[in-house]
Parts: C-alpha cells; sequence; structure tokens
C-alpha cells in the first residue's frame, strides 16, 4: 500500500515526488495548493513510508504502482503534478490515459546521448558525496556556502532555501535504498514515449531556465513526445520549481488544472 496523505478541499490533486524524495519534499508549496485544492501527496515504493515492491528500482514499476493506487483509490481522471522522475511518472499516466490534467516539472525520460551518461554519472557522484557527509548534512545545510556547494546540480538559488527543508531531502536521497538501481534503470531504459492520441487533459510541462540534471535542451523533446502540452519556462530556476520559484510553480499548477 502507498503511504500517502490527504490535505485541504476542493477537486482532488495528486502530487508525485521525484528520485530520493518524499511526500514531504512538497511541502514548500502543498499548503497553498491545499487552500483551493484536496491535495494527495504519496510516497512512491521504495521512498518514505512507502515500502520498496520487487520492482520499486525502476521506472517502469513505480509507474505501474502509481496507477495500481489511481485505480485502487478511484481516483481515475484525477488532476496530477509531479517533479522530476516524478514529472515522467504523471506523463506516462498521461501517455495511458488514466489521468485528467497533468502539470510536468523538469521531467526526466527526454534525454539523448552523452546526457544519459551525464545523468547519472553526476546525480550518483552526488549522491555518493550525501552518503559521506550523511551525519553532517544538517549542519551543513545551515551554512550558505556548503548548501550552496551541496545543491549546485539541482537549485539556482540554494542561498535562499530553508536550511530544515534542504537537510530533510538531502537525508531522504541517501535514505532511499532503490536510488542507485532507479539511476541506473532511468539512465538506461527508452524515452519517454508520447500518447498515441492527445490526451483528454491539459498538459503543461514545467522547465527550469538553469537546471542543470535535466537539462532545458531537454524541453524540446518533451514537446515532441507530447505536441499538445504547453511548455512554461520558469526563470532563475533550476531543476526544482518548488524549491526556486515556489510560488510561480503554484500559479501555474492551479491554472493549469482547472482551477
Amino acid at each position: 500500500m502507498i503511504n500517502h496523505a490527504r490535505r485541504g478541499s476542493g477537486p482532488p490533486l495528486l502530487l508525485v515526488h521525484g528520485l530520493g524524495g518524499s511526500r514531504n519534499s512538497w511541502d514548500p508549496i502543498a499548503g497553498a495548493l491545499a487552500e483551493r485544492r484536496e491535495v494527495i501527496a504519496i510516497d512512491l515504493p521504495g521512498h518514505g513510508a512507502t515500502p520498496a515492491g520487487p520492482d520499486s528500482g525502476t521506472f517502469n514499476g513505480l509507474a505501474d504502482s502509481v496507477e495500481r493506487f489511481i485505480r485502487d483509490q478511484r481516483l481515475g481522471g484525477i488532476d496530477v503534478a509531479g517533479s522530476s522522475m516524478g514529472a515522467r511518472i504523471v506523463l506516462e499516466m498521461a501517455r495511458r490515459g488514466v489521468v485528467g490534467n497533468v502539470v510536468a516539472l523538469d521531467p526526466g525520460g527526454f534525454w539523448h546521448g552523452w546526457e544519459r551518461t551525464f545523468f547519472k554519472s553526476t546525480i550518483g557522484a552526488s549522491v555518493r558525496l550525501l552518503r559521506l557527509l550523511r551525519p553532517a548534512l544538517p549542519a551543513l545545510s545551515r551554512n550558505v556556502a556548503s548548501r550552496t556547494a551541496l545543491l549546485a546540480q539541482l537549485s539556482a538559488r540554494p542561498s535562499t532555501l530553508d536550511p530544515t527543508m534542504v537537510a530533510a531531502e538531502l537525508e531522504s536521497f541517501v535514505a532511499t535504498r532503490t536510488f542507485d538501481s532507479l539511476v541506473s534503470d532511468l539512465s538506461s531504459g527508452p524515452a519517454q514515449q508520447g500518447p498515441a492520441a492527445p490526451s483528454t487533459g491539459n498538459v503543461v510541462i514545467g522547465w527550469g531556465r538553469s537546471d542543470r540534471l535535466c537539462l532545458p535542451r531537454q524541453a524540446k523533446r518533451a514537446i515532441a513526445a507530447f505536441p499538445s502540452a504547453k511548455l512554461h519556462w520558469f526563470e532563475r530556476c533550476g531543476h526544482f520549481p518548488i524549491w526556486d520559484q515556489p510560488e510561480q510553480a503554484v500559479q501555474l499548477i492551479l491554472s493549469s488544472t482547472g482551477d
């Protein structure tokens, strides 16, 4: 069973976090979203409080788990928002036709050639370093210089981020036992495919102009796969708009899902 939390009232909105995160990854914007929507935030299998299953080290395994959750909870046609790997998962749900409106923030799955090696080697090296530094992560997160160094690949504005949030997210990366297997699967697997027919709901893809993990050049491939999608650029933003541009991320999600 997928661990999840509900808050707020209004039309339901499912939030899917990224690689190494948890439902708490949405904390910077969940409160604002919950003022207008019933927010359902999940822990993907192998993340947070949801145990890993036999296939939780693969993208397809996680996507299948999310689809089962939607069906088991009778949430077919629900609006969804995802971040990073979670953004790719919500696009996959759109491809499968099981959700309504979709907002995908800096999705993976659109890298070509050397970009695959770049993703695997850089994120892998970063997490290996975090594992070595694990006892010191709370203190390092409080220091602006070390926080900036640790988040150089993920944030365009690390000095502005809440140290407590940063420490929790970095600890979550380290604690995710399926992290390495997912990195391997994501970097070597097929690119994300689009739907055979136009999606029934809106599809909006948001991308940080300064994303150093899923490079901005990949956005045109995402739009090629989902030609009916709209592309939104986040200025002064790295891989996580919910970190670097939270107010804009809230506005984009609400306006794109019919609120």
